[in-house]
């Protein structure tokens, strides 16, 4: 069980990259933005139920992560990073300029970690607070980059 843990938990393994493996992280996710951009179509509903199933399963593998690595938020744990990039991508035209601008924001984001972002990596424990600290980034980016793009 080890192994597809780490696998997920690192994004394929690209949380072992030694410079910014958060940023790796997140592009690994800009492929994952188009693929559950075509869920959206569908549903609303649906897409936030998968939403939820996906960052909870992220809780659960980024805890068991910690635990394998004997580390608190690991560097190498970078499933956080997708998850919140997923947040921040929530129901945004697939397209390359919402992308890379709702990258940019988040990655922002998810460094200075905005009120309640912080407090939720300080008082969640285990998978929770690796991953919903990024959640609610997400979530800033995902207001801040359709504020962009409605200024444009």
């Amino acid at each position: 069980m080890r192994f597809p843990i780490l696998f997920l938990a690192t994004g394929g393994f690209v949380g072992y990259i030694p410079v910014a493996p958060g940023t790796f992280g997140t592009l690994v996710a800009i492929p994952l933005f188009w693929l559950f951009a075509s869920v959206q179509r569908y549903s609303m509903g649906l897409s936030l139920v998968v939403f939820a199933v996906l960052a909870l399963a992220a809780c659960w593998v980024a805890g068991r992560a910690e635990a394998i690595l004997r580390e608190h938020d690991s560097h190498a744990i970078v499933i956080d990073e997708i998850i919140g990039y997923l947040a921040a991508t929530l129901f945004l035209a697939p397209t390359w300029n919402h992308a890379v601008v709702a990258l940019l924001i988040f990655r922002v984001l998810d460094i200075v970690k905005p009120f309640p972002a912080a407090y939720v990596d300080e008082r969640l424990s285990g998978g929770y607070g690796v991953v919903l600290d990024d959640v609610v980034s997400g979530v800033y980016a995902n207001l801040a980059t359709r504020f962009v793009f409605l200024l444009l």
